[in-house]
């Protein structure tokens, strides 16, 4: 069979290369030509015109409108801490996104691209470290240039044109020309208190497959989201998806840069999709807010179910505000009834081999140019999906029939471990209200 790395650009763009120094004398006006059109795409900012800056994707069966609710720029003022610089429109409420849009603990780092979530919008930021000889600056210029939508699955279009805008910024400080032109160009509606902008739909975390199933949230290499994932997590995925199918509150901590970190959360949150309509209408939403810090606390009490990540090491401490915890491939419950779902079983270990094992062969078909159409990102949503319609099926075909007993065997055939998923069978079918009785024996009491 023939190989094919995992390797994908995503880790590298979080390190990307360093800004230079402004140059002695920038050409007057350089700076205000405002935005222009080339080829659908905005141009990148004034040094570099060459070619459109919204990723390159593929042909979109039905087109989104875009939604751009606010472009704001983020700096880092060494006197005051974090701050909004300026933004569009002016009179939105902002309040935190200068610590979003800036993660604890960048001034280590030269780049990195941050996903976020304010209100009811999603938003995304690139950040960048320049050195200057400054003094009153105490040697760096940082700055974030980001953007607020109502959702998230189009922001990914923005990526360059933000990490363009960023360099911009910190070359020519105060030049806002490019932005106001991009907002001008994008501009959406802000959703209501109920979250739904005046001319569209309510906002859905997970729309169908093959655009809609799951967000398009497309990075620099087709396969590179899930297959870092995979790759990083190993068996522990099997850990991940039977938290986020419990809606569990998943707290990830790393480092920065958090970018790739964001990613993980997206990946984790794809885990836990049901298409079986229908399903579970009092269970509470399983949300993405990507990045948070410790201005997110007060939300965070408040909320029930949610994948987040954070560079904050003191949420560790804070047991409260999350059920599961990972650190690095580490992942941990300080809750005792969830301890059992942490060990790795029989039944899990098959289902890590079968996911590999399409991979392999999907990596195949496509490196001999059999297969050019299907992508990890389908195969990976595909494959959890699957397995998590086979278990609710089973589930409420037995709720329906007339004793409502689930044996061992119902627990194999939903591709499960009969002894060692015992208890998260039982906060499964507590969390979605189904009404069957368990008749699996308890290791401990046989």
């Amino acid at each position: 069979m023939v190989e094919r790395s995992d390797e994908a650009p995503l880790l590298f763009w979080a390190e990307g290369p360093a800004v230079s120094a402004p140059p002695p004398a920038a050409e007057p006006g350089s700076s205000g030509s405002g935005g222009r059109r080339l080829g659908g795409g905005w141009s990148a900012a004034p040094w570099d015109g060459e070619g459109p800056v919204e990723a390159a994707g593929p042909p979109r069966a039905e087109a989104e409108e875009d939604q751009i609710v606010a472009v704001f720029v983020v700096t880092f003022d060494p006197r005051t801490g974090n701050m909004v610089e300026w933004c569009l429109p002016q009179d939105i409420d902002l309040e935190g996104v200068e610590f979003k849009s800036m993660a604890s603990g960048s001034h280590k780092i030269q780049s990195d691209f941050i996903y976020f979530r304010k209100g009811l919008c999603f938003g995304l930021a690139c950040f960048a470290n320049m050195p200057v000889e400054s003094e009153l600056e105490r040697g760096a210029r940082m700055k974030s240039v980001g953007i607020l939508s109502p959702s998230y699955t189009l922001l990914y279009r923005y990526m360059h044109f933000l990490e363009n805008q960023v360099r911009h910024q910190l070359e020519m400080p105060g030049h806002y020309s490019h932005l106001e032109a991009f907002y001008d160009d994008k501009k959406g509606v802000l959703p209501d208190s109920k979250g739904t902008p005046s001319s569209q739909q309510p906002v859905h975390w997970l729309p169908s497959i093959h655009r809609y199933m799951y967000p398009e949230m497309k990075i620099t290499h087709p396969a590179g989201c899930m297959s870092q994932f995979i790759k990083f997590f190993g068996e522990q995925i099997l850990v991940l998806w039977k938290f986020a199918l419990l809606r569990k509150r998943i707290l990830i901590f790393s480092p920065p840069p958090v970018g790739v970190v964001c990613y993980r959360v997206y990946c984790c949150c794809c885990l836990a999709n049901v298409s079986l309509p229908g399903l579970g209408g009092t269970v509470p939403e399983s949300k993405p807010f990507f990045y948070v810090n410790v201005a997110d606390i007060e939300m965070l009490e408040t909320e029930v179910s949610y994948v987040a990540c954070t560079t904050e090491k003191i949420f560790e401490q804070k047991r409260d505000l999350y059920d599961v915890y990972v650190d690095n491939q580490n992942v941990k419950t300080h809750h005792e009834h969830l301890q059992p779902l942490l060990k790795i079983n029989n039944a899990d270990k098959e289902k890590y081999r079968r996911l590999n094992d399409q991979r392999q062969m999907l990596m195949y078909s496509q490196e001999v140019g059999e297969d050019c159409s299907s992508c990890e990102e389908d195969l990976f949503i595909l494959f959890f999906m699957e397995q998590n319609n086979r278990i609710f099926q089973t589930l409420l075909e037995v709720s329906a029939s007339q004793d409502k007993t689930l044996t061992a065997d119902h627990a194999r055939g939903m591709g499960l471990d009969p002894q060692g998923d015992r208890s998260f069978l039982m906060d499964l079918l507590e969390v979605y209200g189904i009404d069957v009785m368990l008749v699996i024996d308890n290791p401990c009491c046989t």
